[in-house]
């Protein structure tokens, strides 16, 4: 493949090595080996975000580098952890600067590939929270791939970036390639 996406990872939680970042860091590593190269804004990089429109993002380097990434993305994995039902506050606050993009030829994540993950202490807030996302992103004119992984990690099946179930690994790998197969295709290569 001549043709190499860019793939942007948004996800995480302010815990280290929380399941949500380790579940996005597999299916970015997915991305990878099919041929995508990859950015991760993981929970430490989103907890230097300001709230959005709290100060320009020309004055945060972070919200710079994230703004700047999406724009040239060609595909994105959004990861979540299930909070009271719907997506964590510090993801939200990520995705609000995707609405830098309001006024760019490609408006938002206009025909992007938008892979999605939500991780959760039981099976309740998973499936909401994953519908929140892909309203979320069928509203900044995105396309939700067909898989979405919806995670009850109560188990503990991360650990040092690896996942013990291998159905799950399997399912966030297919999230990670389903991004590049629908970025590539969109490309016409």
């Amino acid at each position: 493949m001549t043709y190499k996406p860019f793939i942007v990872g948004i996800g995480g939680t302010a815990s280290p090595y929380s399941s949500t970042e380790q579940a996005l860091a597999i299916a970015l590593a997915a991305t990878e080996r099919a041929g995508a190269t990859t950015r991760l804004f993981g929970g430490a990089q989103l907890a230097m975000l300001p709230l959005y429109l709290t100060k320009p993002v020309a004055e945060s380097p972070e919200a710079e580098q994230l703004v700047g990434d999406l724009r040239r993305a060609d595909g994105v994995i959004l990861a979540s952890p299930g909070y009271h039902g719907s997506i964590s506050g510090l993801v939200k606050n990520a995705i609000d600067f995707i609405e830098e993009l309001s006024q760019d030829s490609r408006v938002y994540l206009s025909g992007l590939p938008v892979g999605l993950i939500v991780t959760a202490h039981g099976w309740q807030a998973t499936a909401s929270t994953l519908n929140t996302l892909r309203s979320i992103t069928h509203a900044l004119r995105g396309w939700p791939t067909p898989m979405g992984a919806a995670l009850n990690v109560s188990g503990g099946m991360f650990k040092d970036g690896n996942c013990s179930d291998t159905k799950t690994l399997e399912t966030l790998e297919m999230v990670g390639a389903d991004v590049v197969n629908f970025a590539v295709r969109r490309q016409g290569n």
